[in-house]
């Protein structure tokens, strides 16, 4: 496959002959204010020459630059910022395709994506990486992929669709396309010497990439510097601003998200607004956004923004999600500033603390004005084997998901997952629930709902049962998602067994989505055909589905914010306290499986 992207190299000669004006520029933007990411600056009255999708000259006058065949852009004293750049961020998480993700982003100014289809291979494994980084080489903008560290996530306590270890992780490292190690979320692994987990990591080092962290526990002993000398270099599951100083301290990134639920930057930016610490290991990401926040709210112009909000100066945001980051990955030379041979990705910003894009480009092309889309970017296909991957070897039925009571019981103690808003971990709590005709029921009064993981990938038909509080749905309705991070079973969450097992069926029936079923009705529904995770469908489209799921969630009495995000890691048995598995309930603060009654 050839190197989607011209080098430097092959470059240069022109790069040159254009600054020195032997060579008329492809395109000159004149009288802008240069937001200069190496020296801090804003520098007044500057003119920017590209060639070859490559900025060539950036100074007071490019004028010896144009030719008769030079586009003229007048900047107008409007802001030059450089491209924005995502660190750190799962396309699967937008419902969408790599393609569709690009064409929801690009008008908010994301011109380069860090991506990890961990998803997508917890389903489909090596083939579905390769089936997204094959994508990704067909982007207007960068899009690197990092390949999955942990599938499953935590072996022993789920069993994901695929299994990847350090040679799938060597034999991709030779792919184009390919940056780094995703996020190594067996942080209990890397520190106790684990041979798969150090294997892999030393596998991508061997081949000169970057190792993504994932330390998501608040101890920040032993074990945390175990893990720092295992070799992740950043981490993005801080949320308080010792965790941001701890791994700047030990030489990693502290990479700060705000995702559709993540809200992680105010608390960890202090260490830079209050404590003085020294912005260049700061990256910005957002991890996690569905589509509706990208077509709506953002993306990591949303993120900067926040940023300044915090007290962050605009020239450090921007630095954040832009140089930081570009450094981090050892692409300095390519991209995340506005300098001589970088790529030509850069913001026209009419005003920078709310950083007001006008215009887009990227790799000198105009590709968005005025918050639209003027690219065209072609849909991008999904072969058929990577379809139809829900398989739940019979109809399921509302027994399926009683739970029976210990004899004589008319009440019973039990342990609860317990949902924080805005927010990964949850809280192990414990709540007593009655007992009818020997089954435990939900307390919708009390704010305690079923939590059912159905077996997808092998057809076993086997149910896991447990309690959830935090949703507040206060009517019969039930919630199914055949996105349920890592594994990417299906997750169900409701309030009465029928309406459950109806849920169930119905992405049975079409291979995979989110549906929302009150009192036998299908109130909503999100088909996501390629490997239950993705839409063939455009991003606005997938955007409008996801609101009418909102809206259906809501009007069964759930109030949190973007509450699917929160609904899709019930089964995520990386991160504290409690969650469910095909295994059972896990205790993720301990790592093992524990009991649901008390």
């Amino acid at each position: 496959m050839t190197e989607p992207f011209p080098s430097w190299q092959k470059a240069a000669p022109r790069l040159v002959d254009v600054a020195a004006g032997r060579t008329p520029a492809d395109l000159v933007i004149r009288g802008g204010r240069w937001v200069n990411v190496h020296s801090g600056e804003i520098v007044e009255n500057t003119d920017l020459a590209i060639t070859a999708g490559r900025f060539a000259y950036c100074g007071p006058d490019a004028s010896h630059t144009i030719g008769d065949d030079t586009e003229v852009v007048e900047a107008k004293g409007r802001y030059l910022v450089p491209g924005l750049c995502d660190a750190h961020m799962h396309v699967e998480s937008g419902m969408v395709t790599v393609t569709e993700f690009v064409r929801a982003v690009v008008p908010h100014g994301t011109t380069s994506m860090f991506v990890d289809p961990h998803e997508i291979a917890n389903v489909l494994g090596l083939d579905g990486v390769r089936l997204m980084h094959d994508e990704a080489l067909t982007a207007p903008i960068n899009v690197f992929v990092q390949v999955p560290s942990c599938v499953p996530s935590a072996p022993g306590l789920e069993t994901a669709g695929a299994e990847l270890g350090p040679e799938e992780v060597a034999e991709a490292m030779s792919w184009p396309g390919i940056i780094g190690l995703g996020e190594v979320m067996n942080f209990p692994g890397v520190a106790a010497g684990d041979d798969k987990m150090l294997g892999e990591i030393i596998a991508s080092v061997s081949a000169g990439k970057t190792v993504g962290g994932h330390y998501a526990s608040p101890d920040l002993g032993v074990d945390f510097h175990a893990y720092a000398a295992g070799g992740p270099a950043d981490d993005h599951e801080g949320t308080r601003m010792e965790d941001a100083i701890a791994r700047v301290r030990q030489g990693m990134r502290a990479m700060l998200r705000l995702g559709s639920a993540w809200y992680d930057v105010a608390a960890q930016i202090k260490a830079v607004t209050e404590k003085g610490l020294d912005p260049r290991f700061f990256v910005l990401c957002t991890d996690d956004c569905h589509s509706g926040t990208l077509v709506h709210d953002g993306h990591m112009n949303r993120v900067v923004r926040h940023a300044i909000a915090q007290g962050l100066k605009p020239v450090t945001a921007i630095q954040m999600a832009t140089l930081n980051t570009a450094e981090h990955f050892g692409l300095e030379r390519e991209l995340g500033s506005i300098a001589p041979g970088r790529r030509a990705d850069l913001l026209l910003v009419s005003d920078l603390p709310s950083l007001r894009i006008d215009a887009v480009y990227g790799r000198g092309r105009l590709l968005a004005e005025k918050g639209a889309l003027v690219a065209d970017i072609p849909l991008y296909g999904y072969p058929e084997e990577a379809k139809n991957t829900v398989h739940l070897g019979r109809k399921l039925t509302a027994d399926d998901f009683a739970v029976p009571a210990p004899q004589n019981k008319q009440r019973v103690g039990v342990r609860v997952v317990g949902v924080i808003e805005n927010q990964a971990p949850t809280k192990a709590l414990q709540r007593e629930l009655s007992v009818v005709d020997d089954l435990v029921e939900a307390d919708m009064a009390n704010d305690v709902a079923h939590l059912a993981l159905v077996e997808r990938h092998r057809g076993t038909g086997a149910v896991q049962n447990a309690f959830v509080s935090g949703f507040g749905y206060n009517r019969r309705c039930a919630i199914a998602s055949t996105v349920a991070h890592d594994s990417h079973q299906m997750i169900i969450v409701g309030t009465d067994r029928a309406d459950m097992a109806m849920a169930a069926n119905r992405l049975g029936e079409v291979g995979g989505g989110v549906v929302v079923i009150s009192e036998g009705e299908e109130l909503a529904l999100v088909e996501l055909k390629i490997a239950g995770l993705l839409s063939e469908e455009r991003a606005e489209a997938v955007a409008a589905k996801a609101a009418r799921m909102g809206a259906a969630m809501q009007s069964c009495g759930c109030r949190l914010n973007n509450a699917f995000m929160q609904h899709s890691l019930l089964a995520l048995v990386v991160i504290p306290e409690l969650r469910i598995s095909d295994k059972g309930l896990i205790d993720v603060t301990k790592f093992e499986k524990t009991e649901l009654f008390v």
